[in-house]
């Protein structure tokens, strides 16, 4: 079901609840304004985080930072719990995203009881709940703190492609509504767009090009979802040079116009 996700304080919901009926939310390139914090119980699935392809099972913790690329697919069967903390107010946290296996019994034992507890919490809704809140992130975040610095398999530093690829979605989150193409993207880097399509593909399995489109898809869907703008002054606020091209666009990737889009997110269907 569809929830409100309060933006004040921290508040746990499950991964497909942030979906709000729309799997697309979660599986196209997007950002949050807020800290994400995902612990998966179920299935497998993939996660592309800053332009890195990495696989998502069980007992698998993420935190991703508030305006961070991300996209999340856990597949049908796949259920996580997600954390959202306003943006840089839980102390520790870190400021980039950062992956845990965890496989230790103790450790994914004690992060159930935490969310629980801050489950708990949220659904009571008594005095001082906002401050209780925050206090149960706290302790999120010292666990884990600890369970990183725990895990002898520790992932390298950063390659220099997985750097580029890193590069190159924070600038495509700035800037994916100015209508650039990809080659003003390999120019910023001092690349070549060659060069920065093959690195995205290896990092990513996805050429720049391809994450820049998805990037930009998935603002046009929540632009036709959320709000009741004029379908011309959405295109116009992601940078196309007109509504027929936005058009093409939004049905190229999706087979549907953006009316029917529109319409879908209303009914449902």
């Amino acid at each position: 079901m569809p929830i409100s996700i309060p933006t004040s304080r921290p508040y746990l919901s499950s991964l497909g609840q942030l979906a709000r009926g729309g799997a697309w939310r979660l599986t196209l390139p997007h950002s949050h304004d807020h800290d994400l914090f995902v612990w998966t119980t179920r299935g497998q699935g993939i996660v592309h985080v800053t332009g890195r392809r990495r696989g998502l099972g069980v007992h698998n913790a993420l935190l991703v930072p508030a305006r961070s690329m991300i996209a999340i697919d856990l597949g049908k069967q796949g259920f996580a719990q997600a954390m959202t903390v306003p943006a840089g107010t839980v102390a520790g946290f870190p400021r980039e995203p950062v992956l845990l296996r965890v496989r230790d019994v103790q450790m994914q034992g004690e992060i159930t009881n935490l969310l629980e507890a801050l489950l708990r919490e949220q659904s009571t809704e008594r005095p001082l709940t906002a401050e209780a809140a925050q206090a149960h992130a706290a302790l999120i975040s010292v666990w884990f703190r600890r369970t990183r610095d725990a895990i002898p398999e520790r992932d390298p530093s950063p390659t220099a492609a997985e750097r580029l690829a890193a590069a190159f979605t924070e600038l495509a989150e700035r800037h994916h509504a100015s209508g650039r193409p990809m080659a003003d993207y390999a120019e910023m880097l001092g690349v070549t767009p060659t060069h920065l399509t093959r690195v995205c593909r290896h990092c990513a399995g996805l050429t720049a090009a391809a994450m820049l489109s998805a990037r930009v898809l998935h603002a046009a869907r929540c632009g036709l979802a959320d709000t009741t703008e004029p379908v011309s002054e959405i295109a116009g606020r992601l940078g196309f040079s007109s509504p027929a091209y936005f058009s093409r666009f939004v049905h190229h990737h999706t087979g549907r116009s953006p009316t029917e889009l529109r319409r879908a997110a209303t009914t449902g269907k």
